[in-house]
This record gives structure tokens, sequence and C-alpha cells, in this order.
């Protein structure tokens, strides 16, 4: 039977971006059991123990309180569980230096709803029918934002320039004002601080100036923080997060080992998060209490933030290092092979310029040869410019072993030079 979907169904409900790829992924495993794979395409974090014992003790905490009942048996409130928001303003009024009341907080079942929320509220078809624009002012960015407004014209990314060290092998985006535009038609602009998939941390200077542009026609800027301070501290290079009238500074704990429980936060001025808390109550009231009641305790401990600087960032960090040192060992120095600079989050991202084939070729070459990476091409949602580029870059997970990543370096170093070759 044919479902008579509606438009907006008919869009919902078909894969997008890596979503499309991890299918293909699971398929893939599924056919060639008994053959070995190094698996590079994984979004999942690592489970550290530390960080997974941390959870397991302010369970045992909750199962033990006489809140236990009241937290998951209960329905609560669409802003969020009380004693979290209230450890979330205590913390970052410390921590920043910010006054910040509970107004201030949206809890949400995970950042990307979150995100879903806010694309749609503000960016879209207005009541008088204006194209509201969701811009994204560089890219690539991650691939999720592009399947999530439901005006998807209203998505806009904008090509960044690249600051090339050939001599290493190394490069950044860097997002290109000279062609930015954020203006009448700008519902919101968003971009990841540290960035999947790349790992690029637009630096304080670009932040500000993102922000004042949008600043001039009220356009919220969306901040997402999932990989930033102060948990889970995955940048490995200095960075402040920032905070202002126009800015909704928006977290996730998932990678602070906690993907399961869903658990996203916005923080910023009382007329955005009031607007996203009535779109949330309308979508599935409110997150999981019971993941918001364990990190109310482990934000409140200052437990999470210590674990996030020395166990969670020090492990991604290394796995980095493992990486560069095995491309550097192993990959052609005579090939124009790049790697972005490590800046944060658990992903390496690698540029091959006027590579023979498409990025999605290269994946499948890589998967004759046991190892699977994310084809580049699908975290450039909302840039409608015809760009090589875009088929000339992979994601690398930073989640498999030491060995496996230096076997996997090995592996693409010998299937890239044959391509480069022709053969």
């Amino acid at each position: 039977m044919n479902l008579a979907l509606s438009q907006i169904g008919n869009q919902m409900s078909n894969l997008t971006g890596v979503r499309a790829i991890m299918k293909d992924i699971q398929e893939t495993l599924a056919a060639r059991k008994g053959e070995e794979f190094i698996n590079l395409s994984a979004g999942n974090p690592v489970i550290l123990p530390e960080i997974e014992q941390m959870w397991r003790d302010y369970t045992q905490e909750l199962l033990d309180s006489k809140d236990y009942g009241e937290v998951v048996c209960r329905y609560g409130s669409s802003q969020g569980y009380q004693p979290l928001i209230d450890a979330i303003v205590t913390d970052f009024n410390r921590r920043y230096g910010l006054n910040f009341t509970s107004r201030n907080v949206l809890i949400t079942p995970g950042s990307q709803s979150l995100y879903f929320y806010a694309m749609n509220a503000f960016g879209g078809t207005t009541a008088a029918g204006q194209m509201k624009q969701v811009v994204l002012p560089l890219s690539p960015d991650y691939t999720g934002y592009g399947g999530m407004a439901i005006a998807p014209d209203s998505v806009l990314a904008y090509k960044p320039t690249l600051d090339t060290d050939a001599a290493n092998h190394s490069f950044k985006y860097r997002p290109d004002f000279s062609q930015l535009q954020i203006g009448e038609n700008t519902g919101c602009v968003l971009f990841s601080r540290p960035c999947n998939p790349t790992g690029n941390v637009l630096t304080d200077e670009e932040v500000q100036k993102i922000v004042a542009l949008a600043a001039n026609y009220d356009a919220p800027v969306l901040i997402d923080s999932a990989y930033a301070p102060p948990f889970p501290s995955l940048n490995f290079t200095e960075m402040t997060p920032i905070f202002g009238d126009n800015i909704l500074h928006c977290m996730s704990l998932s990678k602070a080992g906690l993907p399961g429980e869903r658990i996203g936060i916005a923080l910023g001025s009382e007329k955005f998060i009031g607007t996203l808390e009535s779109f949330q109550t309308n979508m599935c009231l409110h997150s999981s209490r019971y993941g918001q009641a364990i990190a109310a305790k482990a934000i409140d401990s200052g437990r999470l933030a210590d674990l996030a600087t020395s166990v969670i960032r020090p492990y991604y960090q290394h796995k980095f290092t493992v990486l560069e040192s095995g491309l550097a060992k192993f990959m052609p120095q005579d090939l124009p092979w790049f790697l972005h600079r490590g800046e944060g989050a658990i992903f390496a991202w690698m540029w091959f310029q006027d590579l023979p084939m498409t990025d999605r070729d290269l994946y499948q070459a890589l998967k004759q040869v046991g190892v699977i990476v994310v084809p580049g091409n699908s975290f450039f949602p909302g840039l409608r410019e015809d760009w090589a580029h875009k088929q000339q870059c992979i994601r690398i997970s930073l989640t498999a072993s030491d060995a496996d990543i230096t076997t996997a370096m090995e592996r693409l170093a010998n299937v890239v030079t044959q391509v480069y070759q022709g053969k």
C-alpha cells in the first residue's frame, strides 16, 4: 500500500546527509559478516570508564533519593527540570560572569531537537509571505542542519575561504565576510563551534563579527556548542564561549557521555527561550527527567566539568595526534592532501585537492580495503554553489583504537596514491 504522505511527510521521511551513508554502512557490515572493517564513521562517543562511572554514581544517588518517584513518575515543566536549570545558571554565572536567571535556560531532548525548533520558529515563510533564511555562515558544517527545516529552501550556506599551509599539508576554513550576507531576510544564523565535521573553531573575532551583523536585523545567532567548554570541553585550542543579547548558546550532553538520554541546553535571551519553550510544549512536552536529574548532580558538583578537561578532552586530542602521525608516516608528501587543523570535536577532516574521483567513489574504494569513512559532500547543507571541493573531502572518526587509526591511515595512503596515479 502506498501512503499518501503530505509534502512535509515526504520530506521528513527521506534520509538526508550522513543518515543515507550510515544506512549503506550498516548494510555493508551486515552483508559482509566475517570481514574485518576499521570503522572510522562513528559519531557515537567512546564509553570512557571514568565518565560511565560518574553517570552510574549519580544514577544510584537518584535511585536512593526520595526524589526518584517525583522525577521519573511525574510529568514536568516544558522548560526543564528545575534543579538542572538552577545548576546551569549557578555554574555559568560563576564561570563566565553572567547574570542569567532560570528564564534564560531551556532543556530540550537533545540539541538536534533544539535546532529543529529554532530553524522553523525563526526561519521559513512568515505570515506576510516573506521567506526568512537560516544562514550557515561557514560551510561545511553539521550535516543534520540539512534535514531540519520544514521549508528546505530557507537554509542558505556560504562558501568559506581556505587558509592553506601546503608545506605542512594543513588547512583551515574561515568565513568569507566579503560574500556573507545577513540582512532583512535573515531569520537566524547557525554554526557549530567546535565544528562537526571539520574540527574548526571560529575565532572570537569572527564570532563577534557575525553576531554584530545579525544584531542589525534582530536575528538570533545559534552557536552549536555540542563540543565546547565547559562540558564536554572538546576544544584542543583555547576558546571562550560567547554570550550576548542576540546569541543562543546551545549545548548538548551527548559527547559528555550521555547521548542516550538526549539532553540539549539552550542559554540566551528570555524572548528566544520563551518562543522555543512553546514550540517544545506542542512538540513533546519535555526532555527525559531521569537524564536531567543525574545531569543536575554532575554539573552542580563540578565533577562533569572536571572530567571533561581531565579525561574527555585528552582522550580525543591524543587520537588526533595518532592520526596526524600516521598521515605523516604513510601519506606521500608530493600529493595534494590536506588535513584540517585539529582544533576540537571527535573527527578529523581531510581534503584531497583535484581528486581524480568523487568522495563517494573514494569511500567505496576504502571499503574494499576494510576502512570505512564518511564522504564529505553531505556536510554542505544549504550551499547552492557548484564547488568541486564538496566532492574532495572525507570525515574520519577519532573513536577507534590507536592501532586501528594507524593501520587505516596506511591503507588510506595506499588507496589515495593509486587513485592519483590513475590505477
